[in-house]
């Protein structure tokens, strides 16, 4: 194994990148190609080569800017890709020991930091209760010590999450909990481990409250919900846990991404109960949920929310025109919701084209309605009487189609 030559090892030497994040982040992704490559037919080589990359990381990046964040994502899911891979390959405990060994030099070497995510999958890389209870024991003493009332400075241990991962690994959970008492500030990245420990005692409604005592200014409620919802979902509790936690534990990046997070932990419960409940969760905000009721097929719905609030109107024309031959009523509603918000101002950017693409939508929707094109015209006449912000623009693009 030691004879390998991996291709990434002289990518990574020491300060081998710029301040330019672009390039680092697609030699990772390169690594680990190569890796799980190797993997497929020597998994133990591959778990060598996985705790390689890992122990070059910190050094080779420290000089890139990060801030953007893609780095930092790039190398977290190195990790949550590569953590797997050391822990499935079957080795003896003392070859599984030294790369324990080197894999904490390397959490110790990492100044940045880049790669302190890996000290909460120490007890998944310990795999056998027996080793995670070593590392344990070896980081107790300090953790205690940082944790202390007498200790100074602000009770910072590289280890301190390694520790708790491996107390949790062990099946140490009253140590564990009696640990966590022991912090000096109630910070939910310690008292997750608090949690799992409870859970894994049977202690179910225990930890649920353990969760919600853990809350704070600066604590990501979010989640803290997916915690306690995970554990009344494997409790079988679909209902109280929609109730309590469905709507904070599943955001997504976009409104239409919450919905079906929902939709689908959630087969018991009706796409238009789920999202009347979002609607809810956001008064004055109600068009957002456009894009997810029109997904849904709640076409009666998604028309609702065009009108009730401002909507994207370029999400409304793409609407009118995706279901002007399949539901010309909804496509007719929609691409003249996109022509009011418009004249009301809305949108981001909105030139004459948009008005363009709006109207067309709109006429040829009209057209398999059976709505006469001279109602439609009146209509839009009506909309742009008044002095809103967007009736300039208008009727100068529609001024031909009106006046026909």
């Amino acid at each position: 194994m030691s004879a390998h030559k991996w291709q990434f090892a002289s990518r990574f030497r020491r300060h081998a990148f710029g301040w330019r994040s672009d390039t680092p982040v697609q030699r990772i992704k390169e690594a680990i190609a190569e890796i799980k490559q190797v993997a497929r037919k020597e998994p133990v080589l591959a778990a060598e080569g996985a705790i390689t990359l890992l122990e070059k990381l910190s050094p080779a990046l420290e000089q890139v800017d990060s801030s953007s964040g893609a780095l930092g994502s790039a190398v977290n899911k190195a990790i949550e890709t590569l953590v797997p891979l050391i822990a499935k390959a079957d080795v003896d405990t003392p070859l599984r020991q030294r790369w324990l060994e080197r894999l904490w030099q390397a959490l110790q070497d990492d100044e940045m930091p880049y790669i302190e995510l890996l000290g909460d999958y120490w007890g998944e890389l310990c795999v056998t209760p027996e080793l995670a209870s070593h590392w344990a024991d070896e980081f107790l003493p300090l953790v205690e010590h940082v944790w202390s009332r007498t200790a100074s400075g602000h009770g910072f241990f590289k280890g301190t999450s390694a520790c708790l991962a491996s107390l949790y690994a062990a099946g140490r959970h009253q140590e564990l909990l009696a640990l966590i008492d022991k912090a000096p500030f109630k910070w939910w990245h310690d008292r997750r481990w608090g949690v799992k420990a409870l859970s894994a005692m049977g202690k179910k409604a225990e930890a649920i409250r353990y969760a919600e005592d853990s809350r704070g200014l600066n604590d990501p409620g979010w989640q803290i919900a997916q915690d306690c919802e995970a554990i009344l979902l494997s409790s079988g509790l679909l209902d109280e846990a929609y109730r309590r936690y469905a709507l904070e534990a599943n955001q997504g990046t976009t409104h239409l991404a919450t919905f079906r997070a929902i939709s689908k932990k959630y087969p018991n419960k009706q796409p238009e109960e789920i999202l009347r409940d979002l609607i809810a969760s956001t008064p004055r905000a109600e068009g957002k949920w456009f894009a997810a009721a029109k997904d849904a097929g709640l076409f009666v719905v998604a028309a609702e929310l065009a009108t009730r609030s401002p909507t994207d109107p370029r999400t409304l024309t793409r609407a009118a025109r995706d279901f002007a031959e399949k539901h010309p009523d909804f496509a007719l509603a929609a691409g003249l919701a996109a022509l009011h918000w418009i004249s009301h101002g809305y949108g981001y950017e909105i030139t004459g084209v948009d008005v363009l693409d709006a109207y067309s939508a709109v006429t040829q929707a009209a057209h398999g309605a059976g709505v006469p094109t001279q109602r439609i015209n009146e209509q839009i006449r009506e909309m742009t009487a008044g002095t809103q912000p967007g009736n300039s623009l208008m009727r100068t693009m529609l001024a031909r189609h009106l006046s026909e």
